[in-house]
């Protein structure tokens, strides 16, 4: 199902859900004196509510870091190992041929079989790590008989060694699990709350205007948490990361 579409069903549903609470809680619930519970619930309403608005935006803003954090990793990975290959390329004729080969593959089994893997959750292959370490032994035994080659040598070297760091950062950001059951746990609780419990201890507004302002709250902190959710795996969701940096590495490689 299309995500806004998705998005769409899951904050109407919680609107309508809330609003259903707060007619039955004016129609059947006891009002007497519920207008003088205003201050008192109100004091309560701002400090729950901003604690809650503040677990939410800190949620939300380090997913979203994540998420550039992903992105920017990727393409540091694609052009490192581009680099690599341009400087193993002054080495000589075998070696050359063999880092092109090996940064090939490696940018393949990224894009082809790592990325799905992240993306699901499921075990990355020992194949990309494999590929990047036979890169690191061609370099490590090219003969370099000038400083020029010894040069392109240790820069091939080093470009390689940014390409396992970025690597590293990628896959450990695929199991950092997004947010954790005690974070969700608060989410949901403290949006349950906030948008439910609080509201209804309000008096004094009419039956229509009362429904329609917790209907506008549920709906509002419902839409809040989806994007959470969709935020958690950087990988996959709505707004993931694709191996674009790969496809286009392999395109420079070509």
């Amino acid at each position: 199902m299309n995500i806004f579409v998705a998005g769409s069903l899951w904050v109407a549903g919680a609107a309508l859900l809330a609003g259903v609470i707060a007619y039955l809680v004016r129609r059947f619930g006891w009002d007497e004196g519920r207008p003088d519970n205003n201050d008192a619930a109100g004091q309560v309403f701002t400090i729950v509510g901003g604690l809650h608005a503040v677990l939410v935006a800190f949620v939300l803003i380090s997913l979203y870091d994540s998420v550039n954090t992903v992105s920017e990793n990727a393409q540091s990975e694609a052009n490192g190992l581009v680099a690599a290959t341009w400087a193993a390329d002054a080495l000589p004729g075998e070696t050359k041929d063999r880092v092109r080969q090996l940064a090939v593959a490696y940018a393949h089994t990224v894009e082809d079989q790592e990325w799905p893997r992240l993306a699901d959750g499921g075990e990355v292959p020992a194949t990309g790590a494999t590929q990047l370490d036979r890169m690191r032994q061609a370099v490590a035994e090219a003969p370099a008989d000038d400083d020029w080659l010894l040069d392109r040598k240790t820069e091939a070297s080093n470009q390689l060694w940014s390409v396992y760091e970025a690597r590293q950062q990628r896959l450990s950001h695929s199991g950092a699990g997004g947010v954790g059951a005690v974070v969700w746990f608060a989410l949901i609780l403290g949006s349950l709350i906030t948008a439910i419990l609080l509201p209804n201890l309000f008096g004094g507004t009419r039956v229509a205007a009362h429904i329609i302002i917790v209907s506008t709250l549920a709906g509002t902190i419902t839409l809040l948490l989806y994007a959470i959710y969709q935020l958690q795996n950087p990988f996959s969701g709505g707004v993931s990361v694709p191996p674009e940096a790969f496809t286009s590495a392999l395109a420079r490689l070509a």
